[in-house]
Order: structure tokens, then sequence, then C-alpha cells
């Protein structure tokens, strides 16, 4: 009965925190996490121009939103990109989010 236990109360204790590394980042923080990170993917043109998308996650079971490049670069009428930074969020892998920030003209 009590190995029953133990075994149920890790199994539990697995579900929940599942989805501590839900979002995109290179760090990864079961309790927080806030990270920022970045991309130099262009040719070196002035960035005039910023465009952002987003996804987010709940529980890293239910997954929502477009945190691509490309609908980053859509959302700020971009075509040549400069660079890329992405900043994700984590809260005890309750909710998380990624954040995909374009710049370029």
């Amino acid at each position: 009965m009590t190995k029953s236990l133990v075994l149920a109360g890790l199994g539990i204790l697995t579900l929940a925190t599942g989805g501590c590394a839900a979002v995109r980042s290179p760090v990864s923080g079961c309790i927080y996490l806030d990270v920022k990170s970045s991309e130099s993917v262009g040719t070196g043109v002035v960035s005039l121009k910023m465009g952002t998308a987003k996804a987010e996650t709940i529980l890293g079971w239910v997954g929502t939103g477009d945190a691509s490049i490309n609908a980053a670069a859509k959302a700020g009428g971009i075509t040549k990109i400069s660079y890329v930074d992405y900043q994700s969020n984590n809260i005890l892998g309750i909710f998380g989010t990624t954040e995909t920030i374009v710049y370029g003209e």
C-alpha cells in the first residue's frame, strides 16, 4: 500500500512538472524562467522595423500561437531580416510564453 502511494505521488509530480521546459530557451527552469537570446541572420542591414510573434503554453499540455520568424516578420512588414531576439518565460511549469522579435527593413 505504501509503495503504491509513493509511486502515485511520483507519477503526479512527474505530470505536474512536465511543462517545465515547454518554451523555447537555451536553458530551463522549473520554478521560474525569464531568458532572452538572439541570432544574427541577415546581411547587416540597418534595423528600422520590428515585428513580434508569440506562442503560449499551459502546463506543457496545451500550446497555442505562432512564434515563428516568418510570423514576426510579417507582423512588422519586414522583408530583409537583420537579427532575431527571443524571450522565453515560464512560471512553475504552469504558464509559459515564447516571443520572437524580428528586426530589419
